[in-house]
Protein backbone atom coordinates (compact mmCIF):
# COMPACT_ATOMS: atom_id res chain seq x y z
CA UNK A 1 0.00 0.00 0.00
CA UNK A 2 1.02 3.66 -0.43
CA UNK A 3 1.99 5.77 2.18
CA UNK A 4 0.95 9.34 1.52
CA UNK A 5 1.19 12.40 3.50
CA UNK A 6 -0.16 15.90 2.66
CA UNK A 7 1.61 19.19 3.79
CA UNK A 8 1.64 22.63 2.78
CA UNK A 9 4.00 25.67 2.54
CA UNK A 10 3.69 28.95 3.32
CA UNK A 11 4.25 31.07 -0.08
CA UNK A 12 3.73 34.85 0.62
CA UNK A 13 1.14 34.46 2.39
CA UNK A 14 -0.69 31.62 0.79
CA UNK A 15 -0.61 27.88 1.60
CA UNK A 16 0.04 26.01 -1.12
CA UNK A 17 -0.78 22.03 -0.64
CA UNK A 18 2.16 19.16 -1.27
CA UNK A 19 1.08 15.71 -1.73
CA UNK A 20 4.30 13.20 -0.87
CA UNK A 21 3.43 9.59 -1.78
CA UNK A 22 6.49 7.28 -1.73
CA UNK A 23 9.83 9.63 -2.83
CA UNK A 24 7.43 11.40 -5.25
CA UNK A 25 5.84 15.33 -4.19
CA UNK A 26 3.12 16.82 -6.16
CA UNK A 27 2.12 20.20 -5.42
CA UNK A 28 -0.86 21.99 -6.01
CA UNK A 29 -1.30 24.53 -9.01
CA UNK A 30 -4.64 25.73 -7.96
CA UNK A 31 -3.39 27.15 -4.65
CA UNK A 32 -0.70 28.77 -6.90
CA UNK A 33 -2.86 29.97 -9.10
CA UNK A 34 -4.96 31.24 -6.45
CA UNK A 35 -2.02 33.60 -5.38
CA UNK A 36 -2.35 35.20 -8.27
CA UNK A 37 -6.36 35.58 -9.10
CA UNK A 38 -8.19 33.59 -5.63
CA UNK A 39 -11.25 33.96 -7.61
CA UNK A 40 -10.65 32.95 -11.14
CA UNK A 41 -8.08 30.33 -11.14
CA UNK A 42 -9.64 28.01 -13.58
CA UNK A 43 -8.85 31.15 -15.91
CA UNK A 44 -5.24 31.34 -14.91
CA UNK A 45 -4.49 27.40 -15.47
CA UNK A 46 -6.23 27.42 -18.79
CA UNK A 47 -4.15 29.92 -20.27
CA UNK A 48 -1.25 28.28 -18.88
CA UNK A 49 -1.86 24.93 -20.56
CA UNK A 50 -2.31 26.49 -23.75
CA UNK A 51 1.25 27.83 -23.49
CA UNK A 52 2.92 25.43 -26.14
CA UNK A 53 5.89 25.25 -23.70
CA UNK A 54 4.18 24.40 -21.26
CA UNK A 55 2.74 21.17 -23.35
CA UNK A 56 6.19 20.73 -24.66
CA UNK A 57 7.13 19.85 -20.96
CA UNK A 58 4.39 18.04 -20.05
CA UNK A 59 4.25 15.84 -23.05
CA UNK A 60 7.99 15.34 -22.15
CA UNK A 61 7.50 14.67 -18.56
CA UNK A 62 4.86 12.42 -19.71
CA UNK A 63 7.38 10.56 -22.17
CA UNK A 64 9.37 10.25 -19.00
CA UNK A 65 7.32 8.96 -16.34
CA UNK A 66 3.89 7.64 -17.85
CA UNK A 67 4.69 3.82 -19.33
CA UNK A 68 0.96 4.61 -20.45
CA UNK A 69 1.64 8.03 -22.14
CA UNK A 70 0.18 8.09 -25.84
CA UNK A 71 2.35 10.23 -28.19
CA UNK A 72 -0.43 9.71 -30.80
CA UNK A 73 -3.27 11.55 -28.68
CA UNK A 74 -0.28 14.16 -27.35
CA UNK A 75 -0.04 14.81 -30.77
CA UNK A 76 -3.18 16.06 -30.99
CA UNK A 77 -3.38 18.11 -27.65
CA UNK A 78 0.22 19.79 -29.07
CA UNK A 79 -1.09 20.80 -32.36
CA UNK A 80 -4.39 22.93 -30.13
CA UNK A 81 -1.12 24.28 -28.69
CA UNK A 82 0.16 25.75 -31.31
CA UNK A 83 -2.98 27.06 -33.12
CA UNK A 84 -3.99 29.66 -29.83
CA UNK A 85 -2.38 32.62 -30.71
CA UNK A 86 -3.46 35.20 -27.93
CA UNK A 87 -1.65 38.17 -30.18
CA UNK A 88 -4.24 36.79 -33.04
CA UNK A 89 -7.30 37.18 -31.19
CA UNK A 90 -6.47 40.09 -29.57
CA UNK A 91 -6.46 41.29 -33.43
CA UNK A 92 -9.29 39.39 -34.11
CA UNK A 93 -11.56 42.03 -31.64
CA UNK A 94 -10.42 44.83 -32.77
Amino acid sequence: MKKTRNTSIDVRGTAISIVSQEDEDYICLTDIARYKNPDHTDDLIRNWLRNRNTVEFLGIWEQLNNPNFNPVEFDGIRMQAEMWNPKLEKEEQQ
